[in-house]
């Protein structure tokens, strides 16, 4: 051992130096350097027999080892001197007072085995108004709060009129629907004040007049084995979907059900029809991705005939209604279906995207020249603020509304209420 170290081990056993003495319980010296203010000509053996001045001469030539690295505590450069006994490995004996380092209790995360886990609340279940109500919110929102800034404390009068006839057109309810409801208003109203309220009951009315006509249950004729339903629609207006919510309210109703995948032009579709049919018990006849539509409803129609099925529901591939070639295609999937039944498809319906707005007019007229649409499904009322479309197709083609959608779930596609409808889009309870 070097002669520092043993100047420094002797220092330290001994507890003390020449200047200096470290009190024996253990508290800490001064981090001063002990021997910086001793002169060099003091220096003597202590009891140990080693030199208890170290030499600072000469800088460090190795690197530190355990013994240096123990007592020093750091390799800042700070050099600490131990109490007697840490030097020792013992516990020092607690000074009175705070201590100079807390103690911290170790942090668990163990969960006692006793601790049931919580359980989720489980929410309360809304009727369908209110998810009607919710799902029109958005239209509801754009005809309402236009309403409430035109009638507000101010007479009414030709140019209040035109502005709300505007709000109106806009929410797509259809420039006659606009027009009666301003001309209900105008009558024995000019120059007195009107609240927003009386606009928006007048509004509900008026548009219940309009849908009332059209709102028809579905009714399956069961005496024809299989009742065929043909689903038509563009791509992206929920037909597969809607298709699944039927077969599930048809399986309810004790109807055996099958469906036929139609649209053999998507595998996701196809792989979605699969789905719902797990899920509501329905046999689902499929084909490869490609396969020929018209062959695909052929073979459905005499598996149906076969099994007595109640219902058969059969997709078709979303086709745009401008493209001529894939609508002659749909009519050769009508042709091949009348080769079983030249009454069939008996029912055909036509979905349509609440989201399209005007465009949604001209998909009636399309699929109802080519398939002969039977009656409507109105889907993802609750993506948009122009819901009022349906309004202005049942004003213009009179064509029976049967379902109303405003969600994914199976109990998100509900038979179409006239009265409802209204309330919920002017806002009404």
């Amino acid at each position: 051992m070097s002669e520092k170290k043993r100047g420094f081990l002797g220092r330290l056993f001994s507890g003390k130096d020449k200047n200096e003495t470290p009190e024996a319980e253990g508290l800490e010296s001064s981090t001063e350097n002990p021997a910086a203010d001793a002169p060099a000509s003091d220096s003597k053996p202590d009891d140990t027999g080693f030199d208890a001045t170290p030499d600072l001469t000469e800088p460090p030539t190795e690197p530190a080892d355990a013994e240096e690295t123990l007592f020093t505590g750091s390799d800042t450069g700070e050099t600490r001197e131990p109490g007697l006994s840490e030097s020792l490995n013992e516990p020092a004996e607690p000074e009175t007072g705070v201590p100079e380092t807390p103690v911290i209790a170790p942090v668990t995360t163990d969960v006692p085995v006793d601790t049931p886990p919580a359980e989720p609340e489980e929410k309360p279940k809304r009727s369908w108004f209110q998810k009607l109500k919710s799902g029109l919110s958005r239209s509801s929102s754009a005809l309402t709060d236009g309403i409430s800034s035109i009638f507000t404390k101010r007479k009414l009068d030709a140019t209040m009129l035109e502005e709300l006839e505007d709000v109106l057109i806009q929410a797509d309810l259809g420039v006659d629907t606009a027009m009666a409801i301003t001309d209900r208003l105008s009558q024995g109203r000019y120059n007195k004040e009107i609240e927003p309220e009386e606009v928006r009951a007048i509004l509900s009315e008026e548009v219940e007049k309009v849908l009332e006509p059209v709102a028809h249950p579905l009714n399956l004729d069961t005496g024809k084995k299989p009742h065929v339903v043909l689903m038509v629609g563009v791509n992206g207006t929920g037909k597969t979907t809607t298709i699944g919510k039927l077969s599930q309210k048809l399986a309810n109703e004790g109807k055996k059900v099958m469906l036929a995948a139609g649209d053999t032009f998507r595998a996701a579709a196809v792989e979605q029809l699969k789905i719902w049919g797990q899920r509501t018990g329905a046999e689902v006849i499929s084909r490869d991705t490609g396969a020929d539509a018209a062959g695909l409803a052929f073979d459905a129609m005499r598996e149906a005939k076969d099994k007595a099925v109640d219902v058969l529901l059969i997709d078709t591939a979303g086709r745009l209604q401008n493209k001529a070639e894939l609508m002659d295609e749909l009519e050769k999937v009508i042709r091949v279906i009348k080769k079983h039944d030249p009454e069939a498809p008996h029912t055909v319906l036509l979905t349509l995207d609440a989201t399209t707005g005007q465009n949604a007019l001209n998909q009636v007229e399309i699929f109802g020249r080519v398939a002969g649409v039977t009656g409507l499904v109105m889907t993802k009322l609750d993506g948009t603020a122009r819901g009022g479309i349906l309004v202005a197709i049942a004003a213009k083609h009179q064509l029976p509304v049967h379902f109303i959608g405003v969600g994914e779930g199976v109990e998100d596609l509900e038979a179409f209420s006239a009265k409802d409808f209204a309330n919920a889009i002017a806002g009404l309870a």
